[in-house]
């Protein structure tokens, strides 16, 4: 039995959602009745109809205080905000800049937290949700990308701050998604035969999906009691590789 949302009459902000999880997530809120919004620092060449657009760059306090207003003044509120903007570069710490670095915190712990903010008065008033797609690389090591995997720490701790500071009126949860499977996924990982050995590594045997992601996100949104969760959602985590090596198959 499949689940069925009515988001019907409520308004979803959506960033980075122009492609990858983000286009999962701002599709299925689509699907499921609402009026949809996505921003990212370009507009792409097409987006499904329906779905409206704002560019911003949402590391820039200002272009986050218009992107909010021009939402506010096209619809006159806003239901849900789905902080999706995120990612990083392979970028080991040693000699590398620290621009680099600084830059990739920014994208991935403070403009969620500058886009919370701004839009907590129109969330407040229509008693609506955050949602934060977080990463497993928040939860474990995450070598090669230490400044996102900080930030993504992070970014957990603030939801529940926020959580705490904005109950009952808004509830604030966080998706913390594992190895995700996306259109760059086959570029990331070596081809599609890298993509099905990766997901070999999972208990559940692939990678998440955006759907996967975007049917949590569509749960948290919905009115309830649910706030300050983390919900794992990486298919059973990492098989770990003592376990290969202890069986031989490894290294």
């Amino acid at each position: 039995m499949r689940i069925s949302y009515d988001y019907a009459g409520s308004v979803v902000l959506v960033t980075g959602g122009t492609k990858g999880l983000g286009a999962g997530i701002a599709g299925a809120f689509l699907a499921a009745g609402a009026q949809v919004v996505v921003c990212a620092r370009k507009e792409p060449s097409a987006l499904p109809a329906g779905v409206g657009f704002v560019a911003a760059d949402v590391r820039d306090p200002a272009e986050v205080d218009r992107m909010i207003g021009e939402i506010e003044e096209r619809h006159g509120r806003l239901d849900t905000v789905v902080n999706n903007a995120g990612g990083s570069p392979y970028a080991p710490l040693a000699g590398t800049s620290p621009r680099l670095h600084a830059r990739i915190v920014e994208l991935n712990l403070t403009a969620p937290l500058l886009v919370a903010q701004r839009a907590h008065p129109l969330l407040d008033a229509a008693g609506g949700s955050v949602v934060m797609i977080g990463s497993s690389s928040g939860t474990r090591p995450s070598p090669g990308t230490s400044a996102y995997g900080a930030a993504k720490a992070g970014l957990h701790h603030l939801a529940a701050c926020l959580a705490a500071e904005w109950a009952p009126r808004v509830r604030v949860n966080t998706v913390v998604v594992g190895l995700a499977e996306t259109e760059s996924a086959a570029g990331h990982y070596g081809g599609p035969e890298g993509v099905r050995r990766m997901g070999a590594t999972i208990p559940a045997g692939r990678m998440a999906l955006p759907g996967d992601v975007a049917g949590a996100c569509l749960w948290l949104a919905a009115p309830g009691y649910v706030t300050g969760a983390e919900i794992l959602l990486h298919g059973g985590g990492e098989i770990p590789a003592w376990r290969e090596i202890a069986s031989g198959h490894g290294g």
